[in-house]
This record gives C-alpha cells, structure tokens and sequence, in this order.
C-alpha cells in the first residue's frame, strides 16, 4: 500500500469480510516502508527499497521493541520474589525471545501488551505494600488494543485484570472511588476501540474504492459515503470465523492437549515441565487446605501473591494455555506471550538454575532450527530472484519470469520488489502438490512456445528434487540455497550422513530449459 508493490493479500485483510485491524501493520511495518520511501524520494539513498530493507527495516523496529520484554521483566521481578539479573539473562537466552520477537508476527505485539498488562496491574510501594492502583485509563487503553491486535488477548488479560480488580476492592475503602477505577479503563477502553473501528473502516473502505495508494484521488465524499454504509469491526469478524469448527479445520487440526504436551515444551523446555510440576504440587497443596476448611477467609492476594511459589504467576501462564487449547487449530507461536510469567515463576526461588546446562543447550538448538535451518533458504531464495528479475533487459525484448514455488511456505511476494503496474513477472505458489499436479503445470510451462523470452524457475526443496526429475522436463541451470529445512518434507537420515547431504538441507532453484 505504501510502496505500491505487488503483494499477496490474506484472506484476513481482504476487504469483504477483514479479520485483522489494519492499525497495527501501519504502525509498525508500515512506518519503516514510509521511512525508506522517504529517503529514496530525498535522494539520501538512491537504492533504499529492495529486498533487503523490505525484510530487515520491519524486524530492526521488532527487535528494538523488543527491549520492552526486558523492562518489564526487570520491573516485575521484585514484585514476584524474582531475581531481576537472573530473569533477564533467562530471557535473553531464550530463543524464543531470540527468533520469534525479532518476527513481525501479531503474536509478538500480543507478548509485548502482555507484558506491558503485567507491569500496570504488579505496581508496588518500595516498602512492598501493595500501591494504590493509578493506571486504569492505561489498563484500558492496552487491553483494547490487544484485543483488535489478536482477539485471543483476551486469554492473556483475564488473570491480570481479574488480579487488578482484587487489589482494587482491597485498597478502597470507599465504593465510590473503586466504582470510579472501573469507569476510567471502560471509557478509556471505549475510545479506543472507537479509534480502532475507525481507522479499520477508512483502510478497508479505501481498498473497496480503490487502492490506498491512490487515496488521495478518491473523493472525501465517496470514502464517508461508505463509511455510513458500513462499520468494519474485526474482532467480530475474526471470533465468527475461528469460532466455526470447519473453518479452523481448514488451517489444520490438532488434539486439544497439543499446547500443554507438545508446543509449550517446543517453545520453553524443561522451564514448562517444571511450571506443570510446580502446578499439581500447588493444586494438591490447596486441595488439602480446602478439605481440611483452612484459607477459606484469606484474602485473594495474601493467598497468591504471598504463599510461596507465587501460584498467581502460574495462573497467568496455565490460565491463557487452557483458554488457547479450547480451539482446534494450535501453532507453537499462539504461546510466545507466556514467556514473562514462565521466566518470573521460573526464576523465583531459583528453580531454574540447577537446569541451567539444559536450559542452554536446549536453547542453541532452538536457535539454530527455527532462525536459521526451518524454511531457511526461502528468503535468501527471493533474495537471489529478486536480483535476477531486475537484471538490465533489452528495452524492445522484456523478459518474462514464472517463478515456481512448491513444497516451502508461502514466499513473501513483496520481497520480490515487483512494482504494481510491473506484469513480466508472474508468481506461482504450489504449496504441497502431489507429484501428478507438480509435474502437470510444470510440464504445461515448459510447452508453452508462445513466449519466446519467457524463463521459469522451479523452486522446490531438496528433498523433492528426486520427484520433479520423473516430470518430462529439462533444466539448464540450477542453484542450491545452504541451508532449508522443511518440516513438510524431511530428510531421510541415511541421506543426511551419505555424502550428498547438502542436497537434502538445500533449496533448489531450477531454471526449466526448452528443448
């Protein structure tokens, strides 16, 4: 929308149903590529936007908003019986931390209002009596915003909003100045979400009417005129489709205990087996107070906050999982957020130090398969093509690319560098086709005598190069992309330790020939 690229729209933001605000992908990619557009256009850099900047000017700004999870664990810590130091370093060596808040994913706005969340309703008085709650508008503005970021915020804020509010009845006296809290995070929470809708209907109005591009050429009138017509919402929008079984179905299904048995240890390891540990030892220990008629008259936060172990840190992990395991569809990265309070729990009372040589191994190893070997050849992949389609040309004699993905996530068009008007260039996702469909279209491809300057490039993973050379087909000239790993497609151990091991961990790119 700002570099006037060909880019592929997700069926999120298509503007007949959109599923996702559009508020926040301005704020932050959308910055960095105004940015860079605005230096090219002073002439400061005369080649600011290619692939490069396009990746790495988006994740630069993640990464430095990244340093929020610091501060708020530094500032947590002491309101948790948490070593600051420790739960820093703890975070930092994290590879979550390390991969996934370096990542533009939505997940990553969610962890950092998370944290931002836990720091608002954790304030303490230095002596360590609890502070009179003061951030109400700040606590409403954050959840809102959440909530239009990722509807499944709301998984997240239950435990800390719920926790406010016990501090809330116990530092007033008064009903009326409790009653007043609350009026400010709702009339703050109000306006926000009014700011929110009315930004999500400019955009996707603007995308009924035209591109965002061309805006400015549309008439103001038109733009209110639609604005009466229709409200765009989207949370509304994206819990009517997640909340339709098929349509989660689709995406892919997993059994319900995926999150608590599978991605938690994925993401954080042996800290989420302890956090579990710590979680039956806790239940068991309430369960015999509650049949021994003991605690019954405590109030909430000397019982959570005071009793040892912090179970309330546990509640603000298990409480959003159990929430998150509800839906059929589960991905390790709806989980990134928890890593505050796991670090917090974690660090209390030094459970994670004697671990420490697994926690670091276990670390170095999730680095190096999720940032560097999962779909890792993919970007240097689109790096190299986007090179090759705008190598100098005849001007009489354009060529014309058909660029051919199939068995990698889906390629990032817009690192492509494609202008809109720009139709030499034609990009085809194949996703995970059977070997009949592959060869199919492949084949088509190569017949097609039509084009007498037209080059196609097959880009498969190694793993299935065996399979495009049964199609009845010819290549001129291949690269290999070191390293890719593909999940979908993995190698075969034998191979891995045969002298053509490269192959397997690598990204093809074959050029087709025409004999």
């Amino acid at each position: 929308d700002i570099l006037n690229l060909q880019v592929y729209y997700p069926w999120e933001f298509l503007s007949s149903s959109p599923c996702r605000t559009a508020v926040f992908p301005l704020m932050t990619s959308g910055v960095t590529y105004w940015v860079i557009k605005s230096l090219q256009q002073l002439d400061i850099c005369s080649s600011c936007i290619n692939s490069y900047t396009l990746l790495v000017s988006p994740r630069l700004l993640f990464t430095m908003f990244s340093f929020i999870l610091d501060y708020s664990v530094y500032r947590l810590a002491p309101s948790w019986e948490a070593d600051p130091w420790k739960a820093l370093v703890l975070l930092a060596g994290s590879y979550v931390t390390l991969v996934f808040y370096t990542r533009t994913f939505t997940n990553t706005l969610e962890g950092l209002l998370f944290a931002l969340l836990m720091v608002l309703v954790s304030s303490r008085k230095s002596a360590g009596s609890l502070a009179e709650p003061t951030s109400s508008p700040l606590i409403g503005i954050i959840t809102t915003a959440g909530f239009f970021n990722r509807p499944t915020f709301l998984a997240f804020a239950l435990m800390p909003l719920l926790y406010w509010a016990g501090l809330i009845v116990d530092s007033q006296k008064s009903i009326k100045t409790a009653i007043n809290h609350f009026l400010k995070l709702v009339l703050c929470a109000c306006f926000t979400a009014i700011v929110f809708v009315t930004a999500d209907t400019l955009y996707f109005t603007s995308l009924e009417l035209g591109n965002l591009y061309n805006i400015k050429k549309s008439s103001l009138f038109d733009v209110i005129g639609q604005l009466n017509e229709k409200i765009i919402v989207t949370p509304f929008n994206f819990l009517s489709y997640n909340l339709n079984p098929h349509n989660l179905a689709l995406h892919g299904s997993h059994p319900r205990i995926t999150h608590f048995t599978v991605n938690g240890i994925m993401l954080f390891g042996i800290l989420h087996i302890l956090a579990i540990g710590a979680g039956f030892k806790m239940l068991k220990k309430y369960i015999h107070q509650l049949v021994r008629v003991k605690s019954y008259y405590h109030g909430p936060s000397g019982l959570l906050v005071h009793s040892e172990g912090n179970p309330m840190l546990l509640l603000f992990y298990f409480v959003p999982l159990a929430f998150l395991s509800l839906f059929s569809h589960q991905e390790p990265r709806f989980l990134i957020p928890l890593i505050v309070p796991l670090v917090l729990f974690s660090t209390s009372q030094n459970r994670a130090v004697k671990w420490k040589h697994v926690i670091v191994i276990f670390n170095v190893l999730g680095a190096l398969l999720f940032g560097c070997l999962h779909q890792g050849g993919l970007i240097p992949c689109l790096f190299h093509l986007e090179h090759l389609v705008h190598s100098p040309e005849s001007p009489h004699h354009p060529r014309h690319y058909t660029l051919l993905f199939a068995h990698t996530y889906m390629p990032p068009r817009s690192l492509l560098n494609i202008k809109k008007r720009d139709t030499h260039i034609e990009v085809i996702d194949m996703a995970g086709s059977e070997e009949e469909t592959l060869c199919q279209t492949v084949e088509q491809r190569a017949n097609n005598f039509t084009c007498n300057d037209c080059q196609v490039f097959v880009i498969i993973p190694g793993t299935v190069r065996a399979t495009i050379t049964k199609c009845s087909v010819s290549f001129k000239n291949e690269t290999l992309i070191f390293p890719h790993l593909s999940m979908e497609d993995p190698p075969q151990m034998p191979f891995l330790f045969s002298g053509n091991w490269r192959s397997q961990l690598g990204l093809y790119i074959l050029q087709l020939g025409r004999d």
